[in-house]
């Protein structure tokens, strides 16, 4: 690995990659939040909203490159996502979510959601699921992954929640409401 700053030479996915080899062999997600290294400007890389990433407007055909890079993936108090190893920090465009939501499982009382990298949270106190805004101002429903990333949840998934949503009435508004780990969360709720 690399550990000289950020070169004269523009930031690349294969750069990135090659930083990672000796993270990749680590277990579990890497301490992207404990790592601190120089800006190194933008890459021409972004998360559409469907899950898919692209470099240079062409999608990133390798999902096994893909889910490195969303082990890396951070959000800052700037607003913006980076890819970051201990040697560098390259900013990327996020459509709405760095994440999507593709399943939904009812496993021994809890809901466990599954994302388009293969991340798997189970809705509790951490995991919470919020309605959000995309770019064009549409409200969507999302879960938090992990580290301030949020799983844009797929229409598919949001209609096997409503499905899966327990009712109660208050006079003239219904809200639903599901069960993971013995408790309740909010979901939606509608006027009759």
């Amino acid at each position: 690995m690399n550990d000289e700053p950020c070169s004269s030479e523009k930031p690349n996915p294969g750069k990135l990659a090659e930083s990672l080899k000796a993270i990749k062999s680590q277990k579990g997600l890497p301490p992207v939040h404990d790592w601190n290294p120089d800006f190194c400007g933008d890459i021409d890389m972004e998360i559409k909203r469907d899950g898919s990433w692209h470099y240079m407007g062409s999608p990133i055909a390798r999902e096994s490159m893909v889910k490195l890079f969303s082990t890396i993936l951070r959000y800052d108090d700037d607003g913006k996502f980076y890819l970051v190893t201990p040697v560098e920090k390259v900013g990327i465009r996020v459509e709405s979510a760095p994440f999507v939501v593709t399943q939904v499982k009812a496993e021994q009382g809890r809901l466990v959601f599954t994302t388009n990298v293969g991340d798997q949270v189970v809705l509790d106190e951490e995991h919470l699921l919020r309605m959000g805004k995309d770019a064009s101002g549409h409200d969507l429903p999302f879960i938090r992954v992990r580290d301030r990333l949020d799983g844009l949840i797929h229409r598919n998934v949001y209609y096997q929640l409503l499905d899966l949503a327990v009712e109660k009435n208050s006079g003239k508004t219904t809200t639903l409401y599901l069960k993971s780990g013995g408790k309740e969360y909010y979901f939606s709720s509608y006027t009759n």
